[in-house]
């Protein structure tokens, strides 16, 4: 399913007619996004587009040569969710080739928040910084954003909004399912017929998806990504085919490893609420380790920062959803999180 290095360039067979791509992220952890080729009776169609930096389409055109196929032949694209690095390929193969593009339709107003705002970081986000007592991380973030650059040309609107349910990709029977969380409309697309699920960023293979980085607005993005995760052990268990990362392990397995994971975090916070009654959530946030290497908080720069606060929002809320913890909105006119 490709080399020791996932994000290698290049084009790996993953299932019968299926195809990766993985297309560079620049300046980004991740590395690189998995573009899934799928082939079938109806031509040929991706998965996830990719983000429309330099290089990309070409390289993304190079994979699609390999195994015979041209550019043209990509009549759909359907994406798994919102971000830049899925999404924003989608609207420059329709200007180049005609390509159709599919979004889920509960992304929609993510996407006109991202048309109106001029800049990729989420007004509910920096809300979530003022509430956690890091209005300077909110200012900072804001101000690096500005800095990015950020065409309308990439958030044009889709050909399609994706409805969940049955769904065809290149003629193949798929069906797209809603998994909210790390967007409030993230798809992911089960092949019964293959065997496989592709993931998205609902599944990842290494981390857990940044929680909390909500366009559209802020309701408790943590309670509905468990949901998602709980519900993905009520279906067939499948093979994974993630957006980040190597492919290939039980869904099932992934699953149950991120809800262990988010309940480690959910008490690691509990204690500090405990040890620590009246902090801050940027106070929690920098009590806690991030990333797998377990970086202190004022390692990170201002973007991770401004992820792991609304991250630590998102798991104060469960916990407060939940009745382990209560919410005294007093002091300095900011959110504090105390322990029952």
């Amino acid at each position: 399913m490709g080399g020791a290095d996932w994000a290698e360039v290049g084009c790996y067979q993953v299932a019968d007619s299926v195809h990766r791509i993985p297309l560079p992220m620049p300046h980004d952890g991740l590395r690189a996004i998995n573009v899934y080729v799928v082939e079938g009776s109806d031509g040929v169609s991706l998965i996830d587009a990719g983000w429309n930096v330099p290089g990309n389409l070409d390289i993304l055109n190079g994979g699609l040569r390999s195994i015979d196929v041209g550019l043209a032949e990509v009549s759909d694209v359907h994406v798994t969710h919102i971000h830049r690095d899925h999404y924003t390929m989608g609207p420059e193969l329709r200007r180049q080739v005609g390509t159709r593009v599919h979004l889920g339709r509960l992304e929609q107003p993510g996407l006109t928040a991202l048309r109106v705002l001029a800049n990729t970081v989420p007004a509910d986000s920096l809300e979530q910084l003022r509430r956690a007592g890091a209005p300077g991380v909110a200012e900072a973030a804001l101000a690096l954003s500005r800095t990015e650059e950020w065409f309308e040309r990439d958030w044009e609107l889709p050909d399609e909004w994706t409805e969940p349910g049955p769904v065809s990709v290149a003629g193949r029977a798929m069906r797209a399912t809603v998994t909210a969380g790390h967007t409030k409309g993230h798809l992911v697309f089960d092949d019964p017929g293959l065997g496989v699920t592709f993931t998205g960023d609902h599944v990842l293979p290494r981390i857990s998806p940044s929680i909390g980085f909500e366009l559209g607005g802020w309701d408790n993005p943590l309670g509905d990504y468990l949901t998602s995760l709980e519900d993905m052990l009520a279906r067939p268990d499948s093979l994974m085919l993630p957006a980040h990362g190597a492919t290939g392990g039980s869904v099932h397995l992934r699953v149950r490893e991120l809800l262990d994971h988010h309940d480690s975090r959910l008490d690691a916070t509990r204690r500090i609420l405990l040890e620590t009654p009246g902090v801050t959530g940027l106070e929690v946030a920098a009590s806690l380790p991030w990333t797998r290497r377990e970086r202190t908080f004022a390692e990170l720069d201002d973007f991770n920062k401004m992820i792991a606060i609304c991250e630590t929002m998102a798991h104060l809320d469960v916990l407060v959803e939940r009745g382990d913890a209560v919410v005294d909105h007093v002091q300095h006119e900011v959110q504090h999180f105390i322990a029952n």
